[in-house]
């Protein structure tokens, strides 16, 4: 390895968007979801900075601008690649600006980036197009970024969640929920692809559009035949995801599998225990969960402690002990 291309120690105040960085010490020491990641925006120097961390190691190779550019003479760091400019933008204007806001306060923050993502949701189901959903899911890129390197907003989003059922409130509810969870569970580790999983959490009732809303919304126990239509939802997701280009692994499994129970008793495939994939059995806790807190028209919302108690004593077979375990105390805060 030329000396250029060596890892080298870099001060906090002297980093740059675009390089790759790596952190000293253990995992819980910063509040960062990685010890080694690629710096996206200036928000995450500030973040650094704000975390007492004074230097770091940078890696030239994995970087896309050079730590000196002195080291390597007439070396030119590669433009950024354009950002997609859309017909018709799906996304708020300011969406990209507020989720960078170092300054913004988190409370503030996390009411924008929910609001907006009620918004975008609510269009997104109207019409699940392939443009659509392109955009939706790099804005929910952008939104996982900020709940991976941001605990605070984090914390405010979980605040925050909604009550009220709607399709497009229960499917913002369910990604944040299901986005901060797997933070908890995997923040540690590397292989995980979470801004796509963050949009399959996002899109995992997706299906529902294709289902009358006269079922969705009936205000009473589904019939037979009412239930098996609505039982096809995850298979309709399945099909708009992959008629668009969008059926990703972690779309695949989370659209598929979040109505699936350990015990076998779930659908669309009846599959048990560990068969079920971790990703599905993340969606299908927190799924049911934010049905338990919501207001139907047939039911009032149950408390926070009184639908965790249900899911305990009452459906726990239905769920991974550990994951669930997990999930409870994302509320002990």
């Amino acid at each position: 390895m030329r000396p250029v291309d060596r890892p080298v120690k870099v001060k906090t105040k002297d980093l740059k968007v675009g390089m790759y960085v790596q952190l000293s010490g253990s995992w819980v020491e910063h509040s960062f979801v990685r010890n080694s990641f690629l710096i996206k925006k200036p928000a995450q120097i500030l973040k650094l900075a704000k975390n007492g961390v004074k230097e770091v190691i940078v890696h030239p190779l994995k970087s896309t601008v050079r730590p000196s550019p002195e080291t390597k003479p007439n070396y030119v760091p590669p433009p950024p690649p354009p950002k997609k400019v859309w017909e018709n933008p799906l996304m708020p204007d300011d969406f990209t600006r507020v989720i960078n806001d170092a300054t913004l306060p988190p409370d503030q923050k996390a009411g924008f980036i929910y609001q907006a993502s009620l918004d975008v949701m609510d269009t997104l189901l109207k019409s699940p197009t392939v443009e659509n959903i392109a955009q939706f899911k790099e804005g929910v890129s952008e939104m996982v970024d900020l709940i991976l390197d941001d605990n605070e907003t984090a914390s405010q989003l979980l605040r925050i969640t909604s009550h009220d059922y709607y399709t497009f409130t229960h499917s913002v509810n369910v990604g944040v929920l299901s986005v901060l969870l797997t933070k908890a569970l995997y923040g540690k580790t590397t292989p995980h692809d979470m801004q796509e999983l963050g949009a399959a959490f996002f899109l995992h009732d997706l299906g529902k559009v294709n289902i009358p809303d006269s079922v969705i919304a009936k205000p009473g126990i589904l019939s037979d035949q009412e239930r098996i239509l609505m039982q096809e939802h995850p298979l309709n997701g399945f099909q708009i995801l992959e008629d668009t280009n969008h059926l990703s692994p972690e779309c695949k499994i989370i659209v598929m599998q979040h109505h699936e129970r350990a015990d076998g008793s779930g659908y669309p495939n009846s599959l048990e225990g560990d068969n079920i994939h971790a990703y599905g059995r993340i969606c299908s806790i927190v799924d049911v969960f934010d049905a338990l807190t919501s207001k139907r028209p047939y039911k009032e919302a149950l408390s926070l402690y009184d639908a965790l108690s249900i899911m305990k004593n009452q459906m726990g077979h239905h769920f991974n002990p550990e994951i669930f375990t997990e999930f409870v105390h994302l509320f002990r805060q």
